[in-house]
């Protein structure tokens, strides 16, 4: 059940929580702009200031009608208590005041009946006499299947309705409510040891999680299993939700969509506040969690999560978020943002069972996997790399690379304005000039030699130019930023994101324009 109120950014809904091998119990969920409660339900005494107690006890006469008035379920079968399931109105549990749906049965009359099933404490209550004394607590965590009602408003089979048999999953109240010598009348009233006091059933907080730096996850930890209609989220001091689960797909979505809507905006918040303290060149773009698959992962840890931060001219890894400037410098890699490739992997690119994957190729040729919880969540990440490296290449306008051509040391020089410009390296003299247009194609062995195809602007005709490097795919990742930026610029759109961009400090990530087409270069191996 959900219901949304007029706030777009809180939410609310009851829901199941699982916590590692236990069954699942019923939690109420409430998102607000910062943070999102788990509560579960407790019985607590309200009369002055509330107090929670472990165990009640309470006295309670057989009615003539109605019997005890309550219904129970489970037993040590199912390894929790005997727990009450109804409650009648206007009958003797419900007098008493302090017995709750949910609350576990742990004695009868002082027979300790924790460990006994749900027959015997069936057949205890039935011969229990006319007067019987319960000691009760209320089980925060009942487990779901037993299907018990959120509120009191349930009634009891009557009494002459009795078959003489139960089930530890079905009411077992017609077995608890006649005994022919009882003479009491709906009137009486029971005892409660403890006069004077008032006790509800509440909502009360069982997790605080604060959303800024939280992550989602609905994978298996470390595996590429998603589990069914069901997510974690994860504080940036490990505090975890527990899984919260959802009986359609839907309302599952509904709420990570939600949740990583209210991360997303606290996260653009805390940048803007960062970015004050750093120069224009080393603004940052992004921030967010991902898994990064393990290049020698195990069957039981294939992934592990891990922070991505753009920033000025890198991508930063981390472990945990970078909170002090000092954390900067203490990053796991750091990668020059032209110098890498960056492709968004297509279904049959995938290489398990993960959705919503990239892969980074290094400038050394290292390929890494990362993948991400939601689609709205990869497509930000693709943005924000585009825009990174366009504002870096348009910040450093050339870059000059060292290589060898026919035995003679070189320097290949890519720049903005002009294209590519071939130079030697002792006189600085320039050998050759081509413009980005005149570029036909290109391949190279994946070690060191690169062979361009130049287009002559006179004769048509096409030239080929073979240089060596002693970092390949940093050259290849460079000539392709430098393509891709100059392509943006002739998008409209993406120009006006840009313009506003610079004007504001930071790039606005939803207004970023991801139309453009980006030539490629033909990378053979």
């Amino acid at each position: 059940m959900d219901f949304k109120t007029s706030n777009e950014e809180t939410k609310t809904g009851i829901y199941l929580m699982q916590e590692g091998n236990e069954e699942p119990f019923n939690i109420r969920l409430h998102l607000a702009k910062d943070i999102l409660t788990i509560q579960e339900q407790d019985v607590i005494c309200v009369t002055g200031e509330p107090f929670y107690s472990s165990e009640r006890t309470v006295t309670i006469r057989r009615q003539t009608i109605g019997g005890f008035g309550l219904s129970i379920k489970g037993g040590a079968e199912h390894k929790i208590p005997v727990v009450i399931s109804k409650i009648s109105k206007e009958q003797k549990a419900e007098l008493s005041g302090l017995l709750f749906i949910g609350d576990g049965i742990l004695q009868i009359n002082g027979i300790n009946v924790r460990s006994y099933r749900h027959e015997e404490v069936v057949q205890v209550l039935r011969n229990a006499g006319e007067e019987v004394t319960l000691t009760v607590s209320f089980l925060k965590k009942t487990p779901a299947f037993l299907k018990l009602p959120l509120c009191e408003d349930c009634t009891c089979i009557p009494s002459d309705q009795s078959s003489g048999t139960s089930s530890p999953l079905c009411d077992s109240g017609l077995h608890l409510n006649y005994h022919p010598n009882n003479t009491d009348t709906l009137s009486c009233s029971s005892w409660p040891t403890s006069p004077g006091l008032r006790w509800e059933k509440r909502w009360v907080d069982l997790r605080l999680i604060p959303l800024l730096h939280s992550r989602l996850s609905q994978y298996i930890p470390g595996s590429d299993v998603c589990r069914k209609n069901a997510f974690q989220v994860i504080a940036v001091d490990g505090v975890c939700s527990g899984v919260i689960q959802f009986t359609a797909a839907e309302d599952c979505l509904d709420w990570l969509q939600a949740i990583a809507s209210n991360i997303s905006s606290l996260t653009k918040h805390n940048v803007k506040k960062i970015n004050r303290n750093f120069p224009v060149n080393q603004q940052i773009i992004y921030m967010g969690w991902v898994d990064e698959k393990e290049q020698d992962s195990v069957q039981d840890r294939m992934y592990s999560p891990k922070f991505l931060a753009l920033r000025g001219s890198s991508l930063f890894k981390f472990s945990a978020p970078p909170v002090t400037t000092w954390d900067w410098t203490r990053a796991e890699k750091s990668f020059t943002v032209y110098e890498i490739m960056c492709k968004i992997l297509k279904d049959n690119d995938l290489l398990d069972k993960r959705k919503h994957c990239f892969s980074v190729q290094t400038e050394s040729g290292e390929d890494m996997f990362f993948s991400v919880e939601l689609e709205c969540e990869l497509l930000i990440w693709e943005k924000a790399f585009q825009m990174a490296t366009f504002l870096e290449v348009e910040r450093i306008q050339s870059k000059t690379y060292a290589c060898i051509m026919e035995s003679h040391l070189m320097g290949l020089t890519i720049d903005f304005s002009m294209g590519f410009v071939c130079f030697d390296a002792a006189s600085k003299a320039v050998l050759w000039r081509y413009k980005f247009s005149q570029l036909k194609g290109s391949s190279d062995d994946g070690k060191s030699k690169i062979k361009f195809l130049f287009q002559n602007q006179d004769s048509k005709s096409i030239e080929a130019k073979e240089l060596e490097f002693s970092n390949l795919f940093a050259v290849l990742h460079c000539i392709h930023a430098f393509f891709a930026a100059k392509v943006a610029c002739l998008d409209p759109m993406f120009v006006e994101s840009h313009g506003t961009a610079t004007t504001t400090g930071i790039p606005s990530l939803s207004s970023i324009s991801c139309n453009s087409q980006t030539p490629k270069l033909k990378y053979a191996t």
